[in-house]
């Protein structure tokens, strides 16, 4: 079973809690490199909710490169260790670490600066894809 419930309270879309959720069990290791995600249709079946919904999930995931999609294989997990060579690893660790510890300066916990990393991550996204918009016509 996937652990999974929405919030139909919260007013964030169905698709961006999913998509949190997958991201949240990728980085905490309940989703390791080369392990395969559930079909979108059985994830859709499972959680009783639109195919085209999970699909864009899974197309998001694959772009923000957490996962990697083979035409009838399915979506598997990428190891983003394998994709860093070490030193540069290291040196995002590095900015980080120099960052959390400004926040912590500034008088946050680590629960404030993971809840403001959030939130500037959600900016960021949204005005990347309001970047890649096309213009409308006049």
């Amino acid at each position: 079973m996937f652990p999974f419930e929405m919030d139909n309270e919260s007013g964030v879309p169905l698709w961006i809690q999913l998509r949190n959720r997958l991201v949240h069990l990728i980085n905490s290791g309940y989703y390791k490199p080369g392990d395969q995600l559930p079909t979108v249709h059985a994830m859709a079946s499972e959680l009783s909710i639109n195919y085209n919904t999970v699909n864009k999930v899974y197309v998001n995931l694959a772009n923000d490169g957490y996962i990697t999609s083979i035409r009838g294989r399915g979506a598997f997990v990428n190891d983003f260790d394998s994709d860093m060579s070490q030193e540069h690893a290291q040196a995002v660790e590095q900015v980080l670490d120099e960052c959390i510890a400004a926040c912590m300066d500034l008088g946050l916990s680590l629960q404030d600066v993971a809840a403001a990393m959030r939130k500037q991550i959600r900016k960021t996204e949204k005005s990347q894809v309001s970047d890649k918009t096309p213009p409308t016509r006049s």
